[in-house]
């Protein structure tokens, strides 16, 4: 599991004195834990995996735009800070799909559901949600979709 995972890399950063990567595991924690308190009223979550990528997932995506800012005030050590958060934060996500084999699952999606038109874009993401969560980021997902139904 990805949590075992975190916790585990949480204790070799403090052991070996890496404050950065310390401090970005312990914000990962937090978020965590954060979306467990949000998810108590509702049902789990079939797939807890499923559950710690996404939190990653949107904490990667938080920090990229974060460095967009930061490059465009001209603020780059902060960029490069981020950027390192970022690094920490991707060793914990499962192996991304290859842009060849995220192309082919939303062609073998889209073929399926016989989308040929952006209003099917819903139908297309969900499904791709759903089958590749973990493999694609919702973003680069989108714009796969985007410019095969486009």
């Amino acid at each position: 599991m990805i949590r075992d995972d975190i916790k585990t890399a949480l204790v070799n950063a403090m052991k070996g004195g890496d404050k950065a990567a310390t401090g970005t595991i312990r914000l990962i924690q937090s978020a965590i834990k954060n979306r467990d308190i949000e998810l108590r009223t509702g049902t789990a979550p079939a797939n807890d995996d499923l559950l710690v990528t996404e939190v990653l997932q949107k904490m990667i995506k938080q920090r990229r735009e974060s460095v967009d800012l930061y490059r465009k005030g001209g603020r780059e050590e902060l960029a490069a800070a981020e950027e390192a958060e970022i690094a920490v934060i991707e060793r914990f996500l499962p192996k991304q799909m290859s842009e060849d084999e995220a192309r082919a699952a939303v062609q073998a999606i889209i073929a399926e559901v016989g989308a040929s038109s952006m209003k099917d874009m819903g139908r297309v993401m969900a499904l791709v949600k759903e089958r590749h969560a973990s493999e694609i980021e919702p973003a680069r997902a989108s714009g796969l979709v985007r410019a095969a139904l486009s």
